[in-house]
């Protein structure tokens, strides 16, 4: 029988509900709350609404910002980035590690998801119709898919590169110096930097 008290169990639920953790680190990080003091706590919960409240989609790439504009799109467009060239990403931390090669130069689109037909996610689920609109009303010349290489990014990255291909744009995707089945946030500098820069054409 568990004695736990329920607003620790209560609180343990919230904590299992991210990714990566179960019920016994979730316990633990419910136990570990009570270790701190209660303007910890206050600010704890403060940050948790802040984030609600202020985080929003960039209108033009859809990365997280609290800003009209991210950063990055707010460089491209006082030309400190190239607007013509398009990495396609499937989360915001991606565009982290692309950043961290300090190689590239261009702007971003984050998809928030993969294509995947087994978990009922479609294209429409996904910010791929922010993606065309965004290439048909601007001077794009290069879209890269930086999708991880799984079957899902593959299938993604196909995808869009069969829409894009026949207006006349160049589509390409990472080299594979990147791990089969591997996860783009988590590739060093090199070897992203090495991806990046050895990309293939779709």
């Amino acid at each position: 029988m568990d004695n736990t008290a329920l607003p620790l169990i209560k609180l343990s639920e919230y904590f299992a509900k991210y990714p990566g953790i179960g019920l016994k680190t979730a316990k633990r990080l419910a136990y570990q709350t009570l270790s701190f003091d209660i303007d910890e706590v206050e600010m704890f919960a403060k940050a948790l609404i802040e984030v609600k409240e202020t985080i929003h989609f960039c209108p033009v790439c859809q990365t997280f910002t609290d800003l009209d504009l991210c950063k990055i799109c707010t460089d491209a467009e006082i030309g400190k980035r190239n607007k013509q060239q398009i990495c396609v990403v499937e989360t915001p931390k991606d565009i982290n590690a692309v950043e961290r090669t300090a190689e590239y130069k261009g702007v971003y689109h984050v998809l928030h998801g993969l294509i995947s037909p087994l978990e009922k996610i479609t294209p429409e689920k996904i910010k791929i119709k922010e993606l065309l609109t965004r290439v048909r009303d601007n001077d794009i010349i290069e879209v890269i898919m930086a999708t991880n290489p799984t079957i899902e990014g593959d299938a993604t990255a196909l995808y869009i590169a069969k829409i894009l291909k026949p207006i006349g744009l160049k589509v390409t995707r990472l080299a594979f110096g990147l791990p089969i089945g591997g996860i783009l946030e988590q590739a060093d500098e090199v070897t992203l930097f090495k991806a990046l820069e050895n990309r293939n054409e779709l």
